[in-house]
């Protein structure tokens, strides 16, 4: 209507004086109703999709332990300064949402950089030191394009080349490939922390260890394929490669043996899930329970603390004791000699009841007492137990046994015999 006659037009805001007479225009006022509109949207927007989903996960990339921390925050809110920026547009010059915009950008790079190196690479050091980097690169970045540098940049980055066989490179081509390779491992690396969130979701045991397998190789695979796509854009020629791939399958072939074959016997255990974590297994004479299953190693931790690692080719090739690997039920024993002239009955009925006075031992199978031996100096009796919960400890649990029996059979008045030995003099 007449709104042509009295909005000026656009006119670009290039230097300095222009940015400061963008800024003291009365429209500033409505951007930044505008824009705190969108922020308090955005934050709506977030906390519902947080709510409706369920998500209040620190390791959650889009969401994150609050509705700020997350990526989902500052896209939804790039996506909403966006359109707020076309309608501001129909009817004045922004200033405002032209700083607005490339930040929010830079801040939606570095959220998804920062959240999924810290997902991907949790106990890396270097992890740290890279965080740091793609963010000053990034506001670097923001600041070159706000301030209009970007292109000059850019083309100046252009004339500087130089020529690799067949093929001219120049800094800005390398940037550009670095930046992209970059972009494409993240996505690998996000992708491929989504499905190790969802394949490692409420799984245990034999089914832990097998998908552990499968996220490994997804995560290996995407990494592989994100590294191809990211040569490819750098403008390397990937058949030249394919020598590089003979002299490192020859290599592999001869002085990588023993490596290769930990990495392949790690597949074959998690595939054939002969051994999973959690298994009590007794291999090379160290008794352990399995915490790990590594590709070149499983890690091994007996009761007193320590931890053994254990290349995975020697539990293939070599003689593995599982002690719980189709039933979880082990049994115990301990034995004790009473006097020729004790009532046996009455000693067998003790050592039962002792067995079954603890509620770690299993009532099916029953525990059973047995006269095994007639030895020198009284008579040998075995208790044997079961118990199905390992992992809390053999050692304790037996102490405990021998206390109840101790105990029954001095109120019993029994006998437990000192060694005798008769000496002969002439």
């Amino acid at each position: 209507m007449g709104k042509a006659a009295h909005s000026p037009a656009p006119q670009p805001i290039d230097d300095l004086g222009g940015w400061l007479a963008a800024f003291t225009q009365p429209t500033v006022l409505v951007e930044l109703l505008v824009l705190s509109a969108c922020v308090a949207l955005a934050w709506g927007i977030v906390v519902l999709l947080s709510r409706a989903l369920s998500a209040h996960d620190e390791r959650s990339i889009l969401f994150g332990r609050r509705a700020v921390d997350g990526v989902l925050f500052p896209m939804v809110l790039l996506c909403l300064g966006y359109l707020a920026r076309a309608v501001l547009d129909l009817w004045s010059t922004v200033a405002v949402f032209k700083v607005v915009i490339p930040v929010l950008v830079a801040l939606v790079v570095i959220r998804i950089g920062v959240k999924v190196l810290r997902i991907a690479f949790q106990e890396a050091r270097w992890a740290r030191s890279l965080e740091h980097t793609i963010s000053w690169v990034v506001w670097l970045a923001m600041v070159l394009w706000v301030s209009g540098l970007l292109p000059v940049v850019l083309n100046e980055l252009d004339q500087i080349t130089w020529k690799v066989g067949g093929s001219t490179l120049s800094v800005r081509t390398m940037i550009e490939g670095a930046v992209t390779a970059c972009a494409v491992l993240i996505i690998a690396l996000w992708i491929s922390s989504v499905l190790e969130a969802r394949l490692l979701r409420s799984a245990t045991g034999g089914e832990l260890s097998l998908r552990k397998a499968v996220s490994n190789a997804t995560r290996a695979l995407l990494m592989f394929v994100g590294l191809i796509l990211a040569l490819s854009t750098v403008g390397i020629d990937l058949t030249a490669l394919s020598v590089l791939g003979g002299a490192v399958g020859v290599g592999i072939g001869m002085g990588l043996q023993k490596l290769t074959a930990n990495y392949i016997s790690g597949f074959v255990i998690l595939a054939e899930r002969s051994m999973r974590i959690g298994d009590c297994v007794r291999v090379d004479g160290f008794e352990g329970f399995i915490t790990q299953i590594n590709a070149r190693y499983t890690v091994v931790r007996s009761q007193t603390g320590r931890e053994s690692i254990v290349p995975n080719e020697l539990l293939i090739t070599s003689r593995v004791e599982n002690l719980s690997l189709a039933d979880s039920r082990v049994s115990q024993t301990t034995s004790v000699s009473v006097g020729y002239t004790s009532d046996v009955d009455l000693v067998m009925q003790l050592l039962l009841a002792a067995a079954l006075t603890q509620e770690r031992v299993l009532r099916d199978p029953a525990p059973a007492a047995n006269l095994t031996n007639f030895g020198a100096d009284g008579l040998e009796l075995t208790l044997v137990y079961w118990i199905d919960d390992i992992e809390n400890g053999p050692g304790n649990l037996k102490s405990l046994v021998n206390l109840a029996i101790l105990k029954a059979l001095r109120e019993h008045g029994i006998e437990i015999p000192y060694p005798q030995r008769v000496l002969h003099t002439r």
